[in-house]
């Protein structure tokens, strides 16, 4: 459906343009942002493997395995009928984990392989079950402590402080991700199903 939306944009542009005898600026704003996406790939090449081999070395030292130790009562309390041992919560925490780092393409493969697992899981295989459902939402407004994409995107267009920025989004994340939760809760309650706990 969005591939639909950016369709009729382009085309709806190219039409406007075209009436107004103005395709010259379809076609500068073609090649403008084609060199600004390469221009703004390149500086967040360096700024992503900084902090990508800055999160192996943690990953390394133990640190995201310490993470979702602490995360562990949490997620079990979020996924109530997800097996106590279940491969799920391993890729959850995992995933969580790399999001609260502000590393959502580590996270990525992560959630893929958390909702394979609980798929396994789901007695209707046509249906989202609960727990995909929240795992979704918590992907989706994760708290980050450190937002290392949008800093990289402030490093490559020359802000005067790329960084002041992790308040503001550490407060955000954790105002989404209280959000989600109670959404979540709310309708686990409210529908049989969901609120049966089985997940």
């Amino acid at each position: 459906m969005v591939n639909y939306i950016w369709l009729f944009f382009m085309v709806a542009g190219f039409i406007v343009a075209a009436f107004q005898g103005r395709i010259d600026l379809v076609t500068e704003a073609v090649f403008d942002g084609a060199k600004s996406g390469v221009t703004v790939c390149f500086g967040l090449i360096s700024i992503m493997v900084f902090w990508l081999g800055m999160m192996r070395i943690a990953e390394d030292a133990g640190l995201l395995q310490k993470m979702s130790r602490l995360l562990s009562p949490v997620v079990r309390s979020l996924f109530p009928g997800v097996p106590r041992n279940h491969p799920a919560l391993g890729y959850i925490m995992s995933n969580m984990s790399a999001n609260i780092f502000g590393l959502g393409n580590a996270a990525t493969p992560m959630g893929i392989k958390a909702m394979q697992e609980l798929q396994k899981l789901n007695p209707n295989k046509d249906i989202a079950s609960p727990a995909m459902c929240t795992l979704l939402a918590l992907n989706t407004a994760s708290i980050t402590l450190i937002p290392t994409t949008l800093i990289a995107i402030r490093m490559s267009y020359n802000s005067a402080n790329p960084a002041e920025i992790v308040g503001t989004t550490l407060l955000a994340t954790f105002i989404s991700t209280s959000a989600a939760i109670m959404v979540d809760r709310w309708y686990r309650s409210k529908s049989s199903p969901l609120g049966s706990g089985k997940g």
